[in-house]
């Protein structure tokens, strides 16, 4: 199937843009700062990884509609790992104030440190890992605000690592976040739709 184009011609390919409807995600800093539960800080970079492709290519666009540049490269020969990096100076004074920052803000959070059943077969379930557990209270809290419900905060093991704390979305509540949460990571967002 060919994907119509727009009559409008792409002055780089001399082509018109593809016109195939899909959702276009609008990320925003405070989506950006979310995601950074899961970056790595260089002196002057951060560095997001993924073993996501299409995700990369998300992130680094929407960096550069942002007004900034970024870049993907992988990370070793065999492995199956993209890492985006760009500068810290985006998001230098970001603060997250608004409904919309909340909502940006954990879905970020969602797409870095998320987890999600991947498989039919497994009950289905939703949560947000972290080592940082204040972070986990304040996304909580922000949920709560949504009229998202969540489980308690806990540490899986203490055994294996002391510092990983985790918390559950109530099963009651995978309709609320899939509608006002969603994700910007293709899988989940491919997931959460069936939830809808």
């Amino acid at each position: 199937m060919v994907i119509p184009r727009e009559p409008k011609l792409d002055t780089k390919s001399n082509r018109g843009l593809r016109r195939d409807y899909t959702q276009t995600p609008q990320i925003s800093k405070c989506y950006l700062l979310g995601i950074l539960h899961d970056a790595t800080k260089r002196r002057t970079t951060y560095r997001v990884a993924t073993k996501n492709y299409n995700f990369a290519l998300i992130l680094k666009n929407a960096i550069l509609n942002l007004g900034r540049k970024a870049w993907i490269y992988k990370e070793g020969k065999t492995r199956n790992l993209w890492i985006v990096e760009f500068s810290k100076s985006l998001l230098k004074e970001v603060k997250i104030k608004s409904r919309q920052n909340k909502l940006d803000y954990i879905r970020g959070f969602f797409d870095a440190e998320g987890g999600i059943a991947k498989d039919p077969k497994v009950r289905f379930y939703l949560y947000f890992c972290q080592k940082n557990e204040n972070s986990l209270k304040e996304t909580k809290r922000y949920l709560s605000e949504f009229g998202i419900k969540s489980g308690i905060i806990h540490n899986p093991s203490r055994k294996i690592d002391p510092d990983y704390w985790r918390f559950f979305v109530k099963a009651d509540s995978y309709k609320d976040f899939a509608r006002k949460i969603s994700s910007n990571h293709p899988e989940k967002f491919a997931i959460l739709r069936m939830k809808i």
